[in-house]
């Protein structure tokens, strides 16, 4: 691995590190935003969920642009958009103000910022034999993020309020500016598995015609229904358990510093064994976390344990899914594709996190929501098992 390639994937991993780790801390703030702005939960949720639609819904623009022109100015971009939305977020008096802000403003920056656009700069500078292990590296720099983030964000609220925190979140997403110029450069072609004269049309239309592209946009819809949830809705799930405030923070930050581990194994099990039987895998598994936690008797002690073991499953499917678009596919469009990809995960996420505040609101309980996260996440297992993984024989003009 040379010394650009190294620097590619470090600056990757901290600008999803900044990026996924600001926005897995706002959980956080709903209880003490929602109880001062006079809002129920359902308004806190659903400008979370218009974030995760419109991330989703701008990562194939944002995906496009990078794979043209390079990933160096999508970022850079991304990241002053992002600080725009903490600083408006921070000035809030409200519901208008959280949906500018945290909805509209925080989801336009995730796209430019997030996983699609990060990763398709990654799988272009790293060989297809270490590809797996490199996505999953940098997959986990978003783990280490909220690992870091979550006791950040409570300390600076205890000591700041949540204004002040916000304003403090804003100053730190601008560090992702100078970052973005290790991935500057246009992409360039795959040899041996992407000739120049696809065109992006025929990438967009080869991928729409190919069941396992349906597949595994269906099943990261799961993915987001299920992780989103419970980053938002967690914390304040576990304060009406009558469990210390500091529970939650402790609980995110611990999924967080495990899916470190669990994002990292994810990508080497992925460059070993079929990717789509380990993503079957981890859904099943997934599942089975979530309704051993339902069960069972409510204590920090439980929290914790069910936050660790959810916390290996995370964001493993990220280097995964990714991987297989890749392998399947092709990297030239990469960027682009998996952003098609990820809009499925991020409808789950809209769904995931609205309904949570909407079930909520209308039965005072979470358990539907729980529920429905279980049996989702079986049928993710199920679904990913007929994808076909070899490479396909890519459209080109004659």
């Amino acid at each position: 691995m040379t010394k650009k390639t190294t620097i590619i994937i470090v600056c990757g991993g901290l600008i999803l590190s900044l990026a996924m780790g600001i926005r897995q801390t706002f959980g956080l703030f709903m209880t003490p935003v929602t109880g001062e702005l006079g809002i129920g939960r359902e308004g806190f949720a659903l400008a979370m969920a218009v974030q995760n639609l419109l991330w989703g819904a701008f990562q194939p623009l944002t995906g496009m642009i990078a794979d043209k022109f390079g990933a160096a100015r999508v970022i850079a971009a991304g990241a002053l958009v992002y600080a725009a939305g903490l600083l408006v977020m921070a000035n809030m008096t409200d519901i208008a103000g959280l949906q500018l802000g945290g909805g509209v403003l925080i989801g336009l920056a995730m796209a430019a910022t997030g996983f699609s656009v990060v990763l398709g700069a990654v799988a272009r500078a790293v060989p297809q034999e270490t590809r797996s292990m490199a996505l999953g590296v940098v997959s986990a720099g978003g783990s280490f993020g909220q690992f870091a983030m979550a006791p950040v964000g409570q300390a600076l609220i205890s000591a700041q309020g949540w204004s002040g925190a916000f304003f403090a979140m804003a100053v730190l997403s601008v560090l992702m500016v100078p970052l973005a110029l290790a991935v500057a450069g246009r992409p360039k072609e795959e040899r041996g598995h992407q000739t120049e004269t696809q065109s992006l049309a025929q990438a967009l239309k080869e991928a729409g015609g190919h069941r396992g592209f349906i597949y595994l946009t269906t099943g990261f819809f799961v993915c987001g229904f299920q992780v989103v949830f419970v980053a938002v809705h967690l914390p304040a799930y576990l304060v009406d358990l009558g469990l210390p405030t500091a529970t939650g923070a402790m609980a995110l930050a611990l999924i967080g510093i495990f899916n470190i581990a669990g994002t990292f194994a994810c990508g080497a099990l992925g460059g070993r064994y079929s990717k789509k039987r380990v993503l079957a895998a981890l859904y099943v598994l997934r599942a089975l976390v979530i309704a051993a936690f339902l069960v069972a008797p409510k204590s920090e002690i439980t929290v914790y344990v069910f936050a660790a073991a959810l916390g290996l499953l995370w964001l493993g499917t990220v280097p995964l899914t990714s991987g297989l678009v890749g392998q399947i596919f092709g990297v030239r469009y990469l960027s682009t594709l998996f952003g098609i990809v990820f809009f499925g995960h991020q409808l789950g996420s809209f769904l995931g996190v609205w309904l949570g505040g909407v079930v909520y609101d209308a039965t005072g309980s979470y358990d539907t929501i729980w529920i429905a996260s279980i049996i989702l996440g079986f049928a993710a297992a199920l679904i990913h098992l007929p994808i076909a993984e070899r490479p396909v024989r890519l459209l080109v003009d004659g």
